[in-house]
């Protein structure tokens, strides 16, 4: 890895181990696997922030959790800069808080355990990192069950920080509040991300959230990164069929609903993907080659796409 690079995914693949059910038993079968990611590699570079999106259930959870450590993969490498201290922040403000103890104490942990200030100077660090949140030192002698969802995630912000991480892992972090909560929290951390110059992976369903946060976005289906472009690439011309039905479906940024409506279809079965393209069933465009063929991701345009074609909003073919 370069200097420049902070973690690189080499074709990481995560599957688990299927039950055998009664059947499968008593006629010999092996059980089916479950694959959550499937060969997905790319490349974060220091300052970036790069965003991965797609429906609920596609495995950009787990990249997430595979990229943080906290899950190995079943097969592919993983490549991470020397020295680089990383932190995550999770999707649930009221699980992730320890409710025994006081703020405090929960923003000092990463502080003490590695000992990046004198005993003398912690207090001081925390009430800092209280104030850059938004909280008040004042708010380091509550417990968590003080404070609402949105403080509680700013909370969880301070601890992340307190680790002075070079690497910050942010798991859908506003999903669990209110639209009035996230835009507090989206603000915030874009404060902190240009402030700070943190390189951050940044996970969320939600297309008008990851447009405003990240610099390159990859777009995860059933388990596989089907495209990775910048951002402003990604929304001027999409160049995957899953791409363009998700902008599609994504509300205005302006509208007060600002869930992801569901693509037409359903998610096929993760222990039973479609041969081929896994984005066929659903795809408008899918052809027999789509079928008999799974596509590479290659290079098209700005990005990487992995399609057998390359095209327009209408379905007409430009490129083989």
């Amino acid at each position: 890895m370069s200097g420049h690079e902070v973690l690189t995914l080499s074709s990481v693949s995560k599957a688990y181990g299927g039950r055998a059910s009664l059947i499968e038993k008593l006629f010999g079968r092996q059980p089916k696997s479950l694959q959550a990611v499937r060969e997905v590699s790319f490349t974060i570079r220091k300052g970036e922030v790069m965003g991965l999106v797609g429906e609920s259930g596609c495995g950009k959870s787990t990249i997430a959790r595979i990229a943080a450590g906290l899950m190995a993969p079943t097969g592919g490498e993983i490549g991470r800069a020397e020295k680089t201290r990383q932190q995550m922040i999770f999707q649930d403000p009221f699980s992730s808080l320890n409710p025994r103890w006081r703020v405090h104490d929960i923003v000092a942990e990463p502080i003490r355990t590695h000992r990046l200030r004198p005993k003398n100077a912690v207090s001081a660090r925390v009430g800092e990192l209280l104030t850059q949140v938004g909280l008040s030192e004042a708010d380091g002698a509550k417990f968590p069950q003080a404070f609402s969802g949105g403080q509680r995630q700013r909370i969880s912000i301070a601890r992340a920080l307190a680790g002075e991480p070079d690497f910050l892992i942010l798991d859908e972090p506003t999903s669990a509040l209110d639209v009035s909560v996230q835009a507090q929290i989206l603000d915030l951390l874009r404060d902190l991300q240009a402030r700070l110059h943190l390189t951050s992976l940044f996970i969320t369903h939600n297309l008008p959230v990851v447009r405003l946060m990240a610099d390159r976005i990859g777009v995860v289906y059933l388990g596989e990164l089907v495209e990775l472009a910048p951002t402003d690439a990604i929304f001027r011309r999409p160049r995957h069929p899953y791409t363009r039905l998700l902008i599609d479906a994504a509300p205005d940024l302006d509208a007060k609903d600002r869930s992801l409506h569901p693509i037409p279809g359903e998610l096929p079965d993760p222990s039973d993907p479609p041969s081929g393209c896994v984005f066929r069933t659903r795809c408008p465009f899918a052809t027999e080659k789509c079928a008999a063929e799974r596509p590479l991701l290659r290079q098209i345009g700005a990005g990487e796409v992995r399609c057998h074609y390359d095209l327009d909003l209408t379905g007409r073919e430009l490129a083989a």
